[in-house]
């Protein structure tokens, strides 16, 4: 009785997104930890590895990295696979918005998060999970920083043209 026959319809489906993608991000944790062997470990060990570092090639810039980058592929496979599965949810929700008419700030908003949770997965294995050094290391944030800025970009091209 205390609902508004009035309200738009969207906000419902707006929650049930929400739900859907709480849900999947926990179910998607847990089955990563259940699948991956000694995942807290190495996500452990990597948090213990870190050290405040010379950026290479810089002379008075240091920032916390890996003492030992290349050791620590499970937890890159492990984010690897986060990413990559996220963003293919991404692009099931980004699609659902269109099939019921979500308003546009919320698809820009998707599209925004495919861009950048598929690319990150696309990053971390180009730069991380290959031969990984502290250059790479520090190569990876300023392309990942790039990547957010291309998400953001995106996010307001698609906000410009519907204007």
């Amino acid at each position: 009785m205390n609902r508004n026959p009035n309200a738009p319809r969207h906000r419902y489906g707006e929650r049930l997104f929400s739900a859907t993608s709480i849900g999947v991000f926990l179910l998607l944790i847990g089955i990563i930890f259940a699948l991956t062997p000694d995942l807290f470990d190495a996500i452990l060990a990597f948090f213990r590895d870190f050290d405040i570092v010379r950026v290479p090639n810089t002379r008075i810039f240091y920032f916390p990295a890996p003492a030992a980058p290349r050791t620590h592929f499970v937890v890159y496979s492990a984010a690897i696979t986060f990413s990559l599965i996220w963003g293919l949810f991404q692009v099931v929700i980004l699609a659902l918005r269109f099939i019921v008419s979500s308003h546009y700030g919320k698809k820009a908003e998707t599209a925004s998060n495919v861009v950048l949770w598929l690319g990150t997965s696309y990053l971390i294995s180009v730069f991380l999970n290959e031969t990984t050094s502290r250059t790479t290391w520090f190569a990876f944030w300023g392309v990942f920083i790039m990547l957010i800025g291309a998400s953001l970009i995106i996010r307001a091209i698609i906000l410009a043209v519907r204007s």
